[in-house]
């Protein structure tokens, strides 16, 4: 039983890595992560502050995305906008939308009594948006720029595989666990046992890596194309997440690494996203082994993400880095 999507040439050609997360796709993956007890270790400490803080109408949404199973693409458009947007889209939804959805869910798994009401209780939907916001203020706030930063950093390696074999490259490496290419068709093994044949006809797909994903998920109604998620950095574990602190508690280890030659390899981190060791030391003139031990420095103040791509070390600047070469000069 497979998930089987079939590419032509111009799919091939269409294909690309999502530049950005998607934070409502993302909170889908982080709901049934939630649920999921399979790596308690992993997520102990973010599960047991999350179910602190999840409101009456956050449980909403969470009975309406089960750890396994089918789940309404309006709580979670796969976009990347703001969460006021966002949250605005869910909102305004269309009834028509809502009611089709929910009686297609409800063929396939139980759903709430309530949620048969939702296309026609205006109060009822509102709360459920509601939901949404409050589950990405608990769930992803404060994780988002450790998020954005390890998204960034899989991206930099994802780009090495189609660069080093093309695209074919890029779907045989991004999980092969749950994912193999037998061209010209991908298979996906799906958890719920979905056995189902795609054909893109020149759509192509957007690889959506996610911190909170640990296996493969096609969303085959998005626009303007499907979207298949993947675990971001095969090398990352999901308790990445318990390490990620607020910028405020490095303010220290920052100070420390100011100075000439440092601040211009962190530029050119910035400048050149999945630069690897021997490139970096040539767009700032320096020699590899000085670009390694200042990369390491970096590194360790949360600066800079290092992914590994085979045996090349591929650098990219975190939120924090870049906040800090953004930051104004200090007055005297």
């Amino acid at each position: 039983m497979a998930y089987r999507i079939h590419f032509t040439p111009q799919d091939l050609v269409r294909t690309r890595v999502a530049d950005t997360p998607m934070p409502l796709l993302e909170l889908d993956f982080a709901i049934r992560a939630l649920q999921d007890r399979s790596q308690p270790a992993r997520l102990d400490a973010w599960r047991r502050r999350a179910l602190t803080q999840l409101t009456d109408e956050a449980r909403m949404v969470f009975s309406l995305i089960p750890p396994v199973g089918w789940s309404p693409t309006f709580l979670t458009p796969p976009l990347s906008r703001s969460l006021e947007e966002l949250v605005e889209q869910v909102h305004t939804t269309p009834r028509s939308v809502v009611r089709s959805e929910m009686a297609d869910i409800a063929e396939r798994q139980h759903i709430p009594s309530w949620a048969r009401r939702l296309a026609d209780d205006a109060e009822l939907f509102a709360k459920l948006s509601e939901g949404v916001g409050s589950l990405y203020t608990s769930l992803l706030g404060p994780y988002w720029d450790g998020i954005t930063d390890l998204f960034r950093a899989d991206r930099s390696v994802r780009l090495r595989h189609v660069l080093g074999g093309g695209v074919e490259s890029l779907l045989s490496q991004a999980n092969p666990q749950w994912m193999r290419w037998d061209p010209p068709v991908l298979e996906v093994r799906m958890l719920n046992g979905a056995d189902h044949d795609l054909l893109l006809e020149g759509q192509g797909i957007i690889l959506m890596p996610s911190v909170f994903h640990t296996r493969t998920i096609v969303e085959n109604e998005s626009e303007p194309q499907p979207i298949v998620s993947y675990p971001a950095g095969l090398e990352h574990a999901l308790h990445s997440l318990a390490v990620v602190t607020p910028a405020d508690r490095f303010t220290g280890a920052v100070s420390a690494l100011l100075g000439a030659t440092r601040s211009a390899v962190l530029t050119v981190i910035a400048e050149h996203p999945g630069s690897s060791t021997k490139e970096l030391a040539a767009l700032a003139g320096i020699s590899p082994a000085s670009a390694s031990e200042h990369a390491t420095v970096l590194r360790n103040a949360r600066l800079i993400r290092t992914s590994r791509h085979r045996n090349t070390a591929l650098h990219s600047v975190t939120n924090l880095g870049l906040a800090l070469l953004n930051s104004p000069p200090q007055s005297p």
